[in-house]
């Protein structure tokens, strides 16, 4: 492999996850193959070498090039526990670099080796390695590692990088257990050929930084491109009445969904966009308004009336608070023949119960039918609640109560805000708070695409307290954006549709990435394959 082949090939392959660090990943294979730089037949094993090994070698998952040898590790290089070194001997600055498990901790005056050594992680991060080419110190948490004179210090730690140190320190005792790291074969080429190497990954390392950079600066314009384009649409209605603000919000989203396979090469450049389709549809920007709508003010004023014995004073209440403090406090100006309005206000809408201690009484649940549902099923319900926690049996839901199918849960502990519809009759606790709409309104599906816009700014009423949590009074005082009903079921048609492509866009972007994946590993293997042919890069 050379700086052509690299150059020649990135385009085709950098779209793939992790491309540069695959690609820095194959070099150092190449390296410790013998495959980055042509063998000389002059070049010859150091004596002292072949007296460490004797006749004893290791095997290779490859061809080993004339000359080259192979051992374990034990049998070449010695591991020396590091020293422990007190906090009061160290120092912010000196002339001895202090090394833990993987990195400097400090420095000291009295260096534990003068020599070269390589750093090899013991506890923590375990497997890590570092180089220091002067005096250093290793305390407990690390071993040092003195290369023979055989051996380019640089050239062994490449080899020690292509051996998986770090999968040996996660066993079931974390650590990197020095007598295991002893069997693993190294190789060793003659040492003017391991100076040759060692330029040559210098070479091509520093090639892939700068292909890093230049990866990095194009995703960092995808995603400001990305970022700014979605913040027009999401702002676009700071003044509905202006012109230009109309104009520009046309042009964002024109621009947006005729680049959306371009622009959507993450998986969260989708959640933006889901999230954005969301923003939309409450604010009256995904539909258009059809003045001939029955207003959404007179919708809330029929289910007033249709409760008005029951619930009188409370509604009294509610009607003027959210003519006062909560119209003066809304967060954006509503399209034509839209209302403010709150949950109390749209159905029935309160906590589930749970009352027994301790909840998990197994005489609650042996033999039950009743479906109880907790705050995880809501969490991965998508918007749908599809699973349960357990069944209550009659005792178990004598202490609770059933919500109907149909019902939007929210839920205000553990997971704050996240929202699902019930697909079945099912108890919950009081973590989850239930709305079942007015009769009025044919299914909850508004309902918990708008929860899914307010989400974060729950977040923010959650106290800073181990387990986060809200209380239902915060959810009664939410304000929700309500259109006329028509337009209801058009911005709820509209969003399923625009869903369904935000998932066909994330099954294209998995199959892609799977694709570029599976490019990059046949070019490089490619390459490999012309490497053999060769014997050595051309």
């Amino acid at each position: 492999m050379n700086p052509n082949w690299l150059l020649k090939h990135f385009d085709e392959i950098s779209e793939a996850p992790d491309a540069v660090p695959r690609l820095r990943e194959f070099i150092l294979d190449l390296a410790v193959r013998g495959k980055l730089v042509e063998q000389d037949p002059q070049d010859e094993l150091e004596s002292d070498l072949l007296k460490h090994i004797g006749e004893e070698s290791a095997e290779v998952p490859f061809d080993l090039p004339a000359k080259w040898i192979s051992a374990k590790v034990g049998r070449l290089l010695s591991m020396n526990y590091g020293k422990a070194l007190p906090a009061s001997d160290r120092c912010a600055e000196g002339r001895v670099p202090v090394f833990g498990s993987n990195g400097v901790v400090g420095y000291c005056e009295t260096a534990l080796t003068d020599e070269p050594a390589i750093i090899i992680g013991r506890k923590g991060s375990a497997g890590a390695l570092n180089l220091c080419e002067g005096p250093s110190w290793t305390t407990d948490v690390a071993y040092y590692l003195i290369p023979p004179n055989f051996f380019n210090v640089h050239f062994l730690l490449i080899v020690l990088q292509t051996l998986d140190l770090g999968g040996l320190g996660k066993g079931v005792k974390p650590g990197l257990s020095r007598s295991e790291a002893h069997q693993l074969p190294v190789v060793v080429p003659p040492l003017a050929e391991q100076h040759r190497i060692v330029a040559k990954v210098d070479e091509l390392m520093a090639l892939c930084d700068e292909l890093e950079v230049t990866q990095a600066k194009r995703e960092k314009r995808r995603h400001r491109l990305v970022a700014s384009t979605l913040h027009g649409l999401n702002n676009g209605d700071a003044s509905p009445d202006s012109d230009s603000s109309s104009a520009t919000f046309e042009e964002n989203a024109r621009f947006y969904f005729n680049h959306l396979p371009r622009l959507t090469t993450r998986p969260e450049h989708i959640q933006q966009l889901r999230q954005t389709i969301l923003n939309l549809a409450v604010r009256g920007k995904l539909v258009p308004q059809n003045p001939k709508d029955e207003p959404a003010s007179a919708l809330i004023e029929r289910i007033r009336q249709e409760r008005l014995g029951t619930v009188k004073e409370y509604r009294i209440r509610s009607e003027r608070q959210l003519n006062g403090r909560g119209k003066a406090s809304a967060p954006f100006a509503l399209p034509h023949g839209w209302s403010w309005t709150r949950f109390p206000d749209l159905g029935t809408f309160g906590r589930g119960k749970s009352k027994h201690r301790p909840r998990n009484d197994a005489s609650l649940f042996e033999g039950g039918t009743h479906l109880f549902v907790q705050t995880g099923d809501v969490a991965r319900s998508r918007g749908v609640i599809e699973t349960f926690t357990d069944k209550y049996n009659d005792i178990g839901l004598a202490q609770s109560a059933k919500w109907p199918k149909g019902t939007l849960c929210i839920t205000i502990a553990a997971n704050i805000a996240d929202s699902g519809i019930l697909s079945f009759d099912a108890c919950f606790p009081d973590s989850v708070v239930g709305f079942i709409p007015a009769p009025i309104f044919p299914n909850s599906r508004y309902f918990e695409y708008f929860i899914r816009t307010v989400k974060a700014g729950l977040l923010e009423y959650a106290p800073s307290t181990a387990q986060k949590n809200i209380n239902i009074g915060i959810l009664n005082e939410v304000l929700i954006p309500l259109p006329p009903l028509a337009e209801q079921h058009r911005i709820v048609a509209r969003v399923d549709e625009l869903m369904a492509l935000c998932g066909e866009l994330e099954s294209q972007i998995s199959n892609t990435t799977a694709t570029r994946r599976q490019l990059l590993e046949a070019t490089l293997q490619d390459a490999l394959s012309a490497l053999h042919e060769h014997h050595y890069p051309t």
